[in-house]
């Protein structure tokens, strides 16, 4: 038999050597494909940082990516234990995620955006350690949903529900005490005193970043999983109830000590004492469901997320990093088309300028006006009309349409339900209705220090009349991919409902100055060629 005289520690180096270079190729490749992620979904994340920085209620998603990488570098043995085969189906999420992205760009929804980057992240964790990794990091990457905004249109109606949910409840705790009070709308009235619960009230602000501990609370929470979800689920009537005792306690306060007081409760009890407070509470939750269960409250990150390690470490599987590098030539082709399908040319139909807008209508005379720069800049139109029209001896009714010719960058009109509370207006009641068959619109009442307003609005999206944001960015994405179109506008109408007239009188004012308007609007706003209406 041949025998070598090589030493063992020699012919085991041998073995070694080439086996360690492999893996370090691997891990360096699974490196480049997430940093060429970070620059291929550059765009949809520095969003995300401008919503954080300047919306409070997503001011915490700062937090999320550190919190994400602290919970995967503490779990890092646990981690590499778990890195078993490598999956192809990584890089089927990966191309999911390219197709997500590609949405997101034509349809001006940067949502799509953020969750195809989470789905690359799942991708290159599947195409690196296969499915055994996957399951043992798939709740610290799924932690970073929470750092993730929704969209404006669907911001503005959840916070205009939990207004009126709060005000509801803070009215019937007040009414507890035997405090009169009535509730109006979003308003509460005390007499003396009127709290106008509006978006800063609505418990949003409170609601996402205890959303986000309640998750990463659940996580650590050493309970059946029965339990981990009741601490999920329990956020939402928490930040809910905290919001409602916020208000009657406000209300006492106005009771007791007279209305002086209630500004300065209004503003100690809002942001961190709330938050804290809620946080509390969720705490007695976890404490409360261990002692039930019997189990000694315990928090603490999950040892091998149940992955049994005996099917795993195989180093002859690991050097197989095919599913990683088509990962990142996907990564790499999105990053080259990207641009390509945000900046290719879209087809803008050809349309009249706002300024030549007539400035009289069928008796109504036009006052135009103009936005401040700011405002302008911040709204990111390509043409708008401002106007105040009248009829001889009646009350004015202005006219703002807000007109973008491409809407895939994220430039799209700003619903009302966010700026009017932006603007000071407290929304007392909304609805959605229509003129006829073919106009649907929404219907909107505003206050704001005792002065009420009667405001239409509704969206012109290539031709159909659309009162419904949901179904306004469904059409949306649909004609960017049918027609290669995304232009669309804003109409509003508003007038000044005077105490000595009824709602009704206003309604009346609008709808006359409406059928005055349509039929020279046509032709300042593109139209399609099979437009329909919702």
């Amino acid at each position: 038999m041949f025998r070598t005289n090589l030493p063992e520690t020699t012919m085991l180096t041998s073995w070694i050597e080439p086996s360690e270079r492999a893996w370090v190729r691997t891990r360096l490749l699974a490196l480049a494909t997430l940093i060429l992620a970070l620059f291929a979904f550059r765009d949809a994340l520095l969003e995300l940082v401008r919503r954080w920085t300047t919306q409070e209620e997503y001011g915490h998603g700062f937090l999320i990516p550190l919190i994400t990488a602290w919970l995967l570098w503490s779990r890092r043995e646990a981690l590499r234990r778990c890195i078993g085969r490598p999956s192809w189906a990584g890089v089927a999420l990966v191309a999911v995620a390219l197709a997500m992205h590609f949405i997101g760009q034509l349809s001006a929804i940067f949502l799509f955006s953020q969750l195809a980057f989470i789905v690359t992240l799942f991708g290159i964790a599947l195409a690196f350690g296969g499915f055994s990794l996957f399951r043992a990091a798939f709740w610290p990457i799924a932690f970073l949903v929470f750092a993730i905004p929704l969209p404006y249109f669907i911001d503005a109606a959840l916070s205009l529900q939990l207004q009126l949910i709060s005000s509801r409840l803070g009215v019937f705790l007040i009414r507890l005490l035997d405090i009169p009070v009535l509730l109006d709308g979003n308003i509460v009235d005390l007499g003396v005193y009127k709290l106008q619960v509006v978006d800063a009230c609505s418990g949003l602000r409170y609601l996402f970043p205890l959303l986000s501990l309640s998750f990463f609370a659940a996580y650590i929470f050493r309970a059946p999983l029965w339990q981990r979800v009741v601490v999920l689920l329990s956020c939402a009537p928490i930040t809910v109830i905290m919001n409602g005792f916020r208000i009657a306690l406000i209300g006492v306060t106005v009771d007791r000590w007279g209305a002086q007081m209630a500004e300065g409760a209004l503003h100690f009890f809002e942001g961190w004492v709330i938050f804290v407070a809620c946080a509390t509470l969720l705490a007695a939750e976890m404490y409360v469901l261990s002692r039930l269960s019997g189990h000694a409250f315990s928090l603490s990150l999950p040892e091998n997320s149940g992955i049994n390690d005996s099917s795993v470490h195989r180093p002859a599987l690991q050097l197989r990093s095919r599913p990683l590098a088509a990962c990142l030539s996907l990564v790499f082709l999105l990053l080259l088309a990207s641009p390509l399908v945000a900046h290719r040319p879209e087809n803008i139909p050809a349309r009249s300028r706002f300024l030549t807008f007539p400035g009289a209508l069928e008796g109504w005379q036009g006052r135009p006006s103009v936005l401040e720069p700011e405002v302008e800049q911040t709204l990111a139109l390509d043409d708008y009309i401002l106007s105040d029209y009248a009829a001889p001896g009646g009350e004015p009714v202005n006219l703002y349409v807000a007109y973008y010719a491409s809407q895939r960058m994220g430039e799209s009109p700003h619903s009302p339900l966010v700026c009017i509370p932006g603007s000071g207006w407290l929304i007392t009641h909304f609805q959605r209705t229509r003129l006829d068959a073919d106009h649907p619109f929404n219907r909107a009442i505003v206050e704001r220090n005792g002065l009420r307003q009667l405001v239409y609005y509704w969206y012109d999206e290539r031709g159909r009349q659309i009162a419904n944001e949901y179904i306004s960015k469904t059409y949306l994405l649909y004609d960017a991919l049918t027609l290669n179109r995304s232009d669309g506008a804003l109409v509003r109408l508003t007038t000044i409902i005077r105490p000595s007239e009824f709602e009704s009188d206003a309604d009346a004012r609008l709808q006359l100055f409406i059928n005055a308007l349509m039929p020279q609007l046509k032709q300042y706003l593109a139209t399609s060629k099979s437009s329909q209406n919702s």
